[in-house]
């Protein structure tokens, strides 16, 4: 049977609006459920299948969403700050519970997901579960056979224990040099710091992989989309989640 929960505790969780405004905004007429202008908030509604509009816009409201943002430069990774943009400012759901699955330097680009399943995200990033990320990186400088030995064995970056084995695909012979890492951990500026370790610094930095989930092509810089089924089932299986 579908779970079905009071219309205005679906605003409160969303953050839109507090109950008792949502008692407010619906007795103006200006929230509808499938076509019909509700005014009785305590009427129950399923988030997972209901269509839910607030002042004609349709709202977000299933239980748990999942999304595929690319994020560009210039924003953080943060719920929330003073002085900067985070990504969150580029997403429509303003639903409190939507956190980021790790994180993203200010300056890099690509892959990022989003999403309210808390156990899915603890999941995505425990070690013990080892989901690959893959990087794209300029590097000031070319990576020596001595380098590339050293990020496959794993890199000292000042942390009490070297860095996990990566894997190093060298994409270009120039300088500076592009260069495909994947690595299975999140540490603060990892990539950056493994590559400042062969004083080859990181120019750019682009996520063009997040587990098995590719980034989509068509999707462009600043946008986000809610995953696939297809999608939805290759990264429950690399959180080694059997529910879905």
């Amino acid at each position: 049977m579908a779970e079905t929960v009071r219309l205005d505790k679906v605003f409160s969780n969303l953050g839109i609006l507090s109950r008792s405004e949502c008692k407010k905004q619906a007795k103006k007429g200006f929230i509808t459920v499938n076509g019909e202008v509700v005014k009785e908030t305590e009427r129950k509604v399923n988030p997972d299948s209901d269509i839910i509009t607030y002042m004609d816009e349709v709202l977000y409201t299933k239980k748990y969403v999942y999304y595929m943002l690319n994020k560009p430069a210039g924003y953080i990774t943060a719920n929330d700050d003073r002085f900067s943009e985070t990504v969150f400012d580029l997403v429509m759901d303003k639903r409190t519970d939507l956190s980021a699955v790790g994180r993203l330097d200010k300056d890099t680009t690509g892959i990022l997901l989003l999403t309210n399943d808390g156990d899915l995200n603890h999941r995505l990033l425990s070690p013990k579960n080892h989901v690959e990320k893959t990087y794209d990186v300029l590097i000031d400088g070319a990576l020596t056979e001595n380098d590339v030995r050293k990020l496959e064995k794993g890199i000292d970056i000042g942390d009490e224990k070297p860095t996990l084995p990566a894997k190093v695909e060298i994409l270009s012979e120039t300088n500076p040099q592009n260069v495909r890492l994947i690595i299975t951990e999140g540490r603060f500026h990892q990539v950056k710091r493994m590559f400042d370790a062969l004083d080859k610094p990181v120019l750019s930095l682009h996520r063009s992989m997040f587990g098995p989930l590719k980034l989509d092509p068509e999707l462009e810089e600043g946008t986000y989309r809610e995953l696939t089924e297809d999608e939805m089932k290759s990264i429950m299986q690399a959180a080694k989640r059997e529910d879905y």
